[in-house]
Formats: structure tokens, sequence, C-alpha cells
């Protein structure tokens, strides 16, 4: 199967790794697009791509640029979406309902979605939706075995919009625990930081899915404390509560369990252990991208033929 990869150059999070888990399963033309060729996508495909080479065509760019163009690419054949954002769609944000309304313009195209249930409320709606989760990068994060000398922490971004519900219940939890909330540089200095840590605490609240820290936290052996996003999110991704992760859904009964782990050293460890292994057997970067590999083999709804006017416009490129 050969596949045109198109990915954002300006990506914020390094995913270099995940990029080659998806290369190391198929034949992989992979292209990292600039800001301005993911504002002009008419002019990027007409300047760079032929089609037809490709019997997979992935975006996995920013959906702001993707919602403005969805006259043109609607006339991109063997579509698939890769999407890490799209619970967006479901809670209150500038997005709600945004990637319904576009999806509904590409009905013949996949979406892999990040998140279990935001992929099962795409079914309902009658789109080609299947479930990825995140993953993590393998040769970045791992255990060093260090000592943990600070025991409850987060790390990372509590500024924006979709995030106003973290920082809400961070700054509860900083009220009456001794909570340590820090930001790092991505790479080395990151990897140091959650190794020092014995507590983790992922604070995804109102998203419906879990973000990329809870599987890196605990790949590097921290005990995740994670906001629970329910049942069937918790199924999909093999999390059992005080078994490889421990759920809370609100600050009490996060104290309570930050109790018993504390009184009993023992089951905090057997419980980031067994997170761990979880977290490197499942969501490494080379295990997501053979997943989304596999997802996007099996055949896709048809594409109505291209009408006339289309067909102009593809060959001016305007």
């Amino acid at each position: 199967m050969k596949v045109l990869f198109l990915v954002q150059k300006e990506q914020r999070a390094i995913l270099d790794r995940l990029y080659d888990g998806v290369a190391a399963n198929c034949e992989c033309d992979l292209r990292w697009l600039t800001s301005e060729d993911q504002r002009n996508l008419r002019r990027y495909f007409k300047r760079e791509v032929q089609v037809e080479r490709y019997d997979r065509i992935v975006f996995f760019l920013r959906f702001k640029q993707e919602i403005r163009q969805a006259a043109f690419i609607r006339t991109v054949p063997n579509l698939v979406i890769l999407e890490h954002d799209a619970y967006q769609n479901y809670i209150p944000c500038k997005y709600t309902g945004k990637f319904s309304a576009h999806y509904r313009k590409l009905p013949w195209a996949r979406v892999i979605s990040s998140g279990y249930m935001v992929s099962e409320r795409l079914r309902q709606e009658g789109f080609d939706a299947v479930f990825v989760p995140k993953g993590y990068d393998e040769q970045l994060l791992a255990d060093q075995g260090r000592e943990r000398d600070i025991e409850l922490a987060f790390v990372g971004s509590t500024n924006s919009v979709a995030y106003s519900g973290r920082k809400a219940l961070l700054d509860e939890l900083g009220r009456v625990e001794n909570l340590v909330v820090t930001r790092t540089k991505s790479g080395e200095d990151y990897c140091n930081t959650l190794n020092r840590i014995r507590f983790f605490v992922s604070a995804d609240v109102g998203m419906g899915e879990y973000m990329i820290k809870n599987f890196e936290a605990m790949a590097c052996g921290c005990v995740l404390l994670a906001y629970d996003q329910g049942e069937e999110e918790n199924r999909a991704l093999g999390l059992q509560d005080m078994h490889n992760v421990v759920f809370y859904d609100n600050i009490p009964t996060l104290q309570e369990k930050l109790r018993r782990l504390r009184a009993d050293p023992e089951l905090a460890r057997q419980i980031a252990e067994n997170g761990r292994h979880l977290a490197v057997s499942r969501f490494s970067f080379g295990a997501v991208g053979r997943s989304i590999v596999d997802h996007m083999r099996p055949a896709l709804r048809p594409h109505p033929p291209l009408s006339a006017w289309q067909r102009l416009r593809l060959k001016l490129g305007i």
C-alpha cells in the first residue's frame, strides 16, 4: 500500500517517531507541509502531488486550515484524516460541532480519531471513524530507575480555553496537597522530570479522552493519577483502576486513594510497573504507527466522480 502522509512542519509536539512507526508499515511518502503549504492545499497538490500514485492520502494537518478548504479536499481521492483534536467537537470551545460539519462534506473519508468514545460518536453520526489512541516516543521517554524526589506533580500547559477544567482542578488540588505544577522543554529535560515524579496527576477534565501526557508518564514509571474518562474509554485502552492506573473524578477521591498509596508503597510500585508495561506494549509510537496503517488498509467508502467544474479547477489549480 503506497501512502502519501502529509504532516505539519511546525508541529508543537515531537512526533517524528510516530511518523517512523507509520512509515515502517507501508510504502510511505512523508511530506512536512509548512504553514503556507497548509493554507493553500490546492496549490501544493497541483505543484507537488500526483494523486493517482497513492492508495491512501493521509492528512495530519491543522484542522483550522482544513475547514477553510473543504471544496478542494472534496476532490482528494482515497482520503484518510488522522485527528488528535476531534474531542473538541464535543466540548465547549471554538470548535464545538465544527469537526462534524467538516466531515459531513467528506462522507467518504476515513477519520482515525485518538478517542474511543469520540470515534463512537462520530460513527453514530454516520462517519467512517475508527479509533487509534495517542502514544509516546519510546526513543525519548523511558523509566531510568532513578530516585523519585518529587512526590506529586503535573508537567504541561494549563493556558488554553480547552484546558480551563484542567487548570481549575490543579488549582483546587494545590490548595490541599503539596502539588508541583511545572513546564519543561521537550526531550531530555521532560524525560528527566517525569523520572523524578512518583505520582503524576493528569487532569484531562471535560475532554472525553486521554491526552498524550498520560502515556508518557506511564512509560516513565510514574503512578498515573488519571481523571476518569469513563468505562468504555478505559476498557478500550486496557486501563484498570488500582492495577495499572489510579482513577479519580473529584479531589476527595484523589486524596483518599493517595492516602492508600502512601500507606502501601508496594501497591504504588506495582501499579506503576503495570502501567509502564501497558504503555510500552501498546502505546509506543511504533505500536501506534502500526495500528494506524492497519486501520487505513480496509476499503474506503466510494468517492463520487468529480464534476466537470471540479476537474477544470484541478487542472488549472484554482
